[in-house]
């Protein structure tokens, strides 16, 4: 077992970065505002359920100004089935009509500024910095990376936020951006949250909790 974190992170990127060189964000989007709008979706639903929405959404919504021009109660009815409808279509309208008031038209690329979006939180500004723009604002903490990051001893932190200053840490910048999506494929193909596949895990040497769920 690796007892220094920052060589256990090391060696974890090293065999994630090997195991899914083809990891890459999961939201379906052309454009940062397709992304942002993606991610605010994405809360407390699935990707695969946020893709399928919107392969019709941005169809019909080409921009900003489309989603501010339909009463809120028609995209409550477009995005339904991604859950809490009614708040994200309320955060989306506000992000909408700022970005438009504030940014014109366009999605703003600093932290900050984004921060002061309608359902924008840090992580999904992170995504939106990091996946749309390139820039590595700080390391995406969604489930996967929470979980992933407390078995494999990152983190003993519970809070998104705490998660992330400890895996900033111990994560070289230059792979913040994709420390996650190799945290997420192997959460969905090995460390599932009930059963984790421990005999076929890459990980499974340099794992301090191998075999044991929590």
């Amino acid at each position: 077992m690796i007892r220094d974190k920052k060589q256990r992170t090391a060696e974890i990127i090293k065999r994630l970065k090997k195991a899914y060189p083809d990891a890459h964000c999961a939201l379906v989007h052309s454009n940062a505002f397709e992304l942002l709008i993606a991610t605010i979706l994405s809360a407390q639903c699935t990707d695969v359920r946020v893709n399928i929405v919107t392969a019709d959404l941005f169809r019909k919504y080409r921009g900003p100004a489309d989603f501010l021009n339909v009463a809120q109660i028609e995209l409550e009815k477009d995005i339904h089935s991604t859950g809490f409808f009614r708040n994200k279509a309320k955060n989306i309208q506000a992000a909408c009509k700022r970005i438009i008031e504030v940014y014109s038209g366009n999605v703003p690329q600093t932290m900050d500024d984004l921060l002061t979006l309608g359902g924008v939180a840090r992580k999904t500004a992170n995504v939106v910095m990091g996946n749309a723009f390139g820039i590595a604002s700080g390391v995406v903490v969604d489930t996967h990376v929470s979980r992933l990051s407390q078995r494999l001893g990152l983190t003993k932190e519970k809070t998104p936020e705490k998660i992330e200053r400890d895996l900033e840490k111990l994560v070289p910048t230059k792979n913040w951006v994709m420390f996650p999506h190799w945290m997420i494929y192997h959460g969905r193909q090995i460390c599932d949250a009930r059963k984790p596949k421990c005999g076929e895990c890459t990980l499974a040497d340099i794992c301090p909790k191998i075999g044991v769920v929590s």
